[in-house]
């Protein structure tokens, strides 16, 4: 039975519509509003959905933060394995797009949180398996892809990238404090180097 356009959406789809507007409102007031500020009624307000609908599904505020990062990064790897599956295979297009992740509003939001947790042993306990989970896809599946399988059956690919991953994120903090065009960082031309040289192209 096809359901016309006009007619309400089933319970469980409604369900599924509704999580998915908190989650992204969640990151959303992270982002701009920063941890402490990104209250249940900033969010419930953010989504359009009633109080009883967000706390039917998030009845604690941390748990929903953690499910949003944990929702948002997943779409954000797999846009990244994308670029890689697009590009035309060059390594400086490769260290410029993994640049660019450490910049938007998954990577605002995932600094509020680590500063969140800093202070709040359950957030932080919350928060250690998912970043965890989510360094072992970002090894295992999104660098490959993204800088293609030959290059990451280099024998340096390991050691270069986690040296990328841990700069990069290092810089790219400094920005909380000094916004910037982050297209223009000088570090970015000291990566593609460190790039060609570990992996002799």
């Amino acid at each position: 039975m096809v359901t016309s356009a006009g007619a309400p959406l089933p319970v469980q789809q409604r369900a599924w519509d509704t999580r998915e507007r908190i989650l992204r409102a969640a990151v959303e007031c992270l982002a701009e509003d920063g941890y402490q500020a990104t209250t249940t009624s900033r969010i419930q307000q953010r989504a359009g959905v009633s109080r009883g609908s967000l706390l039917h599904q998030f009845p604690v505020r941390d748990d929903l933060l953690v499910a949003a990062m944990k929702h948002l990064a997943a779409e954000r790897m797999v846009a990244i394995a994308t670029f890689g599956e697009s590009s035309s295979g060059s390594l400086d297009e490769a260290v410029d797009a993994l640049w660019d992740t450490y910049h938007g509003p998954l990577f605002i939001a995932s600094r509020e949180l680590w500063f969140g947790a800093a202070h709040n042993p359950d957030l932080a306990a919350a928060l250690a398996p998912h970043e965890h989970a989510l360094m072992k896809v970002i090894r295992e599946q999104v660098l490959p892809a993204l800088f293609g399988a030959r290059r990451a059956a280099h024998p340096a690919f390991g050691d270069l990238t986690a040296l990328l991953i841990s700069s990069m994120r290092g810089v790219a903090l400094t920005y909380a404090f000094e916004p910037r065009d982050h297209r223009r960082d000088p570090n970015r031309a000291l990566w593609r180097g460190l790039a060609h040289s570990a992996l002799g192209e």
